[in-house]
């Protein structure tokens, strides 16, 4: 066989068959054409079939019926139909059962061609896209994180490429996105898997804390500090480190991150003598770190220091293909930490989850499942089993707000927790403790949300 795509033509007209193998092959591809599927099919078992132009109609062995078995032996592969216009009903159906695309007799083979091209080239991607996921899968344990859109694909390809360099990757996206089990791949596929992960939450660190936690400290330096300590550079010594939130450092730290990222080597708090380091930095922030730039609260040499690989994770409403898959994954892992064995979730309960907005993201998904699955006496997840914000019919609202182009993403996410929080506390008589428990959140982060958003505090009671 030649280098090209081989490209079976099933056709059991002879002299239709030959025009289309002839013009297949003036462009470099390797046809083969059959006039009878079982003859097609042994062919098919036995070799590389790249794609299959079947002909709706044959004599034994339908169109079909070939086509069916065709996918049970190989469902990747791509199969365009060849049909007259009184079959054009039932090649629709077949659409729906994993068929390319049919084109209409007499064919045009300009059309032909072009549809062949897009057929390879889809084929080509899936390939691909299995292909990462099967190498990750090898090299690193998928805890919460699958994908399978199309969005997906080139950030994984970033992933894949960068992971083995020495150069800082800055990812972002808004909170929920999975930006910490990126880094977690990027240091499992990296040359320093061996050594050591070391995380680092900056929001979560009192500001006169960070210093000392980041850079370790001496002996009677702060108030308390009884003895000497390493810092978390120190600890990812020859590994890597992950500082997320990193746009929340203050400008003294930024100074002294810079001179870590240019010079290599640390000082502890209260002492003058530097440490030679040697680490990969992988930062994250769900803020825009230009727009901080601009605005003179973020350092812009640190910004491109930080900034030389951008791994920018889109939000789930942005890549909704992966929830059946996000699903799937939650699901087995909470049955495994549970004892519970349910199977899935049904139908209406999945469409329902496609039409929310997800505004908490991955993050937001997990927690809905979790507490689904928690709560269900079924085998399936159903509809009930779901939160109320979720399945409360306010699609029409959720998408006014998302189309007003006068707001901004983060205001339109705000607007719409905002309507969700009020309601259920209306439910639950603003009842904390029980809208809580419904929003599938714990009591402090209630309240937090309750003053970020301002809402009435008069009414609340705990």
């Amino acid at each position: 066989m030649d280098s090209g795509y081989n490209i079976i033509i099933v056709e059991d007209d002879k002299a239709a068959g030959k025009v289309i193998a002839l013009q297949l092959k003036e462009q470099g591809y390797n046809p083969y054409h059959f006039e009878r599927a079982e003859e097609a099919l042994l062919f098919f078992q036995q070799n590389t079939v790249d794609l299959v132009l079947l002909d709706y109609k044959l004599p034994g062995m339908s169109g079909e019926e070939l086509f069916i078995k065709i996918k049970e032996i190989n469902p990747m592969v791509p199969v365009i139909f060849m049909t007259v216009l009184q079959s054009v009903d039932n090649a629709v159906r077949l659409l729906k059962m994993g068929a390319f695309t049919y084109l209409s007799k007499p064919l045009r083979m300009e059309e032909l061609l072009h549809n062949i091209t897009n057929a390879l080239e889809k084929a080509a991607l899936v390939k691909e896209n299995r292909q990462l996921q099967d190498s990750l899968r090898k090299t690193f344990s998928f805890k919460n994180y699958v994908f399978n859109s199309e969005k997906m694909q080139p950030i994984i390809d970033i992933v894949m490429r960068a992971a083995n360099s020495n150069s800082s990757i800055l990812i972002t996206g808004e909170s929920g996105t999975g930006k910490d089990v990126i880094a977690n791949i990027i240091h499992h596929l990296s040359k320093r898997k061996n050594k050591k992960l070391i995380k680092v939450n900056l929001a979560a660190i009192p500001e006169t804390l960070i210093e000392a936690e980041l850079f370790g400290a001496v002996k009677g330096a702060y108030t308390g500090s009884i003895e000497n300590r390493k810092g978390r550079f120190e600890e990812a010594r020859e590994g890597t480190i992950f500082l997320d939130e990193i746009g929340e450092l203050s400008q003294t730290i930024q100074v002294k991150l810079l001179r870590v990222i240019q010079d290599r080597e640390i000082t502890r708090l209260g002492s003058n003598k530097p440490i030679k380091i040697d680490i990969r930095l992988i930062t994250a922030t769900n803020k825009d770190l230009l727009q901080l730039v601009k605005e003179e609260k973020f350092r812009e040499d640190l910004y491109y220091r930080l900034n030389v690989i951008n791994i920018n994770l889109p939000p789930l409403r942005e890549r909704k293909k992966d929830i059946p898959y996000l699903i799937d994954l939650f699901i087995k892992k909470y049955n495994q930490r549970e004892g519970k064995q349910v199977k899935g979730i049904s139908r209406e309960a999945l469409s329902t989850m496609m039409k929310y907005p997800f505004p908490g993201n991955i993050r937001e998904l997990e927690n809905i499942i979790e507490r689904s699955l928690v709560l269900t006496q079924s085998d399936i997840l159903v509809t009930d089993d779901l939160p109320v914000f979720v399945r409360s019919r306010e699609d029409i609202y959720f998408d006014a707000i998302m189309d007003d182009n006068n707001l901004s993403l983060p205001e339109k996410l705000n607007i719409i927790e905002k309507s969700m929080l009020e309601k259920i506390l209306k439910k639950h008589h603003y009842h904390q403790t029980r809208a809580a428990r419904e929003l599938g959140i714990s009591e402090a982060r209630l309240r937090y949300k309750l003053r970020t958003y301002k809402i009435e505090r008069n009414k609340q009671r705990t």
